[in-house]
C-alpha cells in the first residue's frame, strides 16, 4: 500500500508546566473512515532517535469515499532529549525528522 504524508514536525516543549515531546504531520487516507495513529515502535535503539509506527484504523461505519487529509500526533509528557524521529509504515521507513524544534 502506498501512503502519502506531509508537514512532519517534531517538537520538544521545555516551557514550565508544559514539558513534553510531540511529533505530528498530515496523512492522506483513502476515505474518511480511516484514522491514522502514531504509536511507539517496540524496537528502540540506545540513541536519542525515536522510532514510531504509523497505523491506520478503519471504522465500519459509512464514510465518504474520497481522499482525506488527517492530522496525526504522538505526544509524551515530561522532559525529552529526542534528536530525531523515524516513522515506519508496514515495517518500512516512511519518513525521518532530522530537525527537532525546541521551545524554551
Amino acid at each position: 500500500m502506498t501512503i502519502t504524508t506531509k508537514n512532519w514536525t517534531a517538537q520538544i516543549d521545555r516551557m514550565p508546566g508544559a514539558l513534553s515531546f510531540r511529533a505530528f504531520g498530515t496523512v492522506t487516507v483513502a476515505h474518511s473512515g480511516i484514522t491514522p495513529k502514531l504509536v511507539l515502535n517496540d524496537t528502540q535503539d540506545k540513541s536519542f532517535d525515536l522510532r514510531l509506527n504509523l497505523e491506520l484504523e478503519t471504522t465500519h461505519e459509512p464514510a465518504l469515499q474520497v481522499l482525506t487529509d488527517k492530522f496525526v500526533e504522538y505526544k509524551k509528557m515530561g522532559p525529552s532529549n529526542v534528536t530525531g524521529v523515524s516513522i515506519f509504515f508496514e515495517g518500512k521507513l516512511l519518513h525521518h525528522i532530522d530537525d527537532v524544534l525546541i521551545t524554551d
